[in-house]
Parts: structure tokens; C-alpha cells; sequence
């Protein structure tokens, strides 16, 4: 059996980067897949406790890295797609795109990573629709609390407590979840143009 992973280290922002790890992917067959997961955190806000103006570089980098870094891989992953010979049922590929709950119920201080986020929810149908044409589906996660690198820097006791915010299951949410309901989309023809929330109910609080 031959090769059937390789690792690309890659800025999601710059384009020489998002296109070696695309030639990389090319080199063990044709890209139809895509499974976009990149994306950061940070607090903001908008006044902070002494009364100055929140960080603009925080925000922008926030954004930067979260709505362009999608943006950018979505154009170039798309436009290599669109070469590909289509399958009998006509289509060339299949994106799947990470928002979050906090897209619809961003916390205080999550105002860089809330409205990066309502932004990649945003541009779902608007990118299905221009690709449909071509052949390429776009869907969109919008995962809750979920077990992940980025809040394994909350405290154990934080973690527990947030996945007992959680109704049902009450708990943080496994990365296998969100691979389970990417795999669905990629299979599933008629998935199109959703943001699909995974969050076993949960409704953000204000803080």
C-alpha cells in the first residue's frame, strides 16, 4: 500500500503556503476534499478595564487568521477542484468549513473570534453558489465546546464546568464528533450551502 498521509506545515493566510500543501495533496491524487479546521482565539474588548479602546491588532489578527485564512484556502482549494474530472454524479469536490456557536452567541470578550466566526457562516451559501457551477459543495460546521488544543489551556475544574453547561450529552464535545459530521457532509450529495450547529443544544451565556 502506498503512501497515505503527509504533514504540510502551512500558514493559512499566505498564499505560497496553502498552495505547497495543495501540490503536496495533489501528489497522492486528485484534491475534491477539503476539511478546513484552522482558526484562533484571543480576549477582546471593546473598552477594558482602564478605559481604553480594546486592541485592534488582536482583532484583526483574530480575523485575519480565522475569516481570510478561510477565505484563502477556500479560493485556492476550489480553484484546483475545478480542474478535477467530475464523478458520474457530476461533482468535482467538497468543502467543509469551521464556524462556531459563537457566530450566533458570541461571550464578552469573544468579539474578534464571534464575528470571525458569524463570517465564515456568512460566506456558506455565498461560496456554494459560486461553485456550484463547478461542481463543488460548500457546507459549514458550527461546532460548541468541544475538547480541543485550543481550551486545553482552561484549568481542569473550568473544562468540567463548561461541559456541564453542556444539556445534553453534558459534556465537552469529542473531536470524532466533528469528524463524524464532516464525513456525513462529504458523502451526502445534498448537503449544500449549511451551517450546521453541533453543540448538544447549548445556548451561549453573555459571559
Amino acid at each position: 500500500m502506498g503512501e497515505r498521509v503527509r504533514f504540510a506545515p502551512a500558514d493559512v493566510t499566505c498564499e505560497l503556503d496553502v498552495n505547497a500543501a495543495c501540490d503536496l495533496a495533489e501528489s497522492l491524487g486528485p484534491l475534491r476534499v477539503l476539511v478546513h479546521c484552522a482558526g484562533r482565539g484571543g480576549p477582546v474588548r471593546l473598552v477594558d478595564k482602564e478605559g481604553n479602546p480594546g486592541s485592534l491588532d488582536t482583532y484583526t489578527d483574530i480575523v485575519r487568521v480565522n475569516l481570510i485564512g478561510t477565505f484563502n484556502t477556500l479560493r485556492l482549494v476550489a480553484a484546483r477542484m475545478a480542474r478535477n474530472t467530475p464523478t458520474p454524479e457530476g461533482e468535482r469536490g467538497a468543502c467543509v468549513l469551521t464556524a462556531s456557536v459563537a457566530a450566533y452567541e458570541g461571550q464578552i470578550g469573544q468579539i474578534g473570534y464571534a464575528s470571525s466566526k458569524a463570517g465564515v457562516a456568512g460566506m456558506t451559501i455565498v461560496a456554494a453558489r459560486d461553485l456550484a457551477s463547478k461542481g463543488i459543495r460548500v457546507c459549514t460546521i458550527a461546532p460548541g465546546i468541544f475538547d480541543t488544543p485550543m481550551l486545553a489551556r482552561v484549568p481542569a475544574e473550568a473544562r468540567k464546568t463548561l461541559g456541564a453547561s453542556v444539556p445534553y450529552p453534558a459534556r465537552l464535545g469529542d473531536p470524532d464528533e466533528y469528524a463524524q459530521l464532516a464525513m456525513h457532509i462529504l458523502g451526502n450529495a445534498m448537503l449544500n450551502g449549511e451551517t450546521i450547529r453541533l453543540d448538544g443544544a447549548l445556548r451561549m451565556a453573555p459571559r
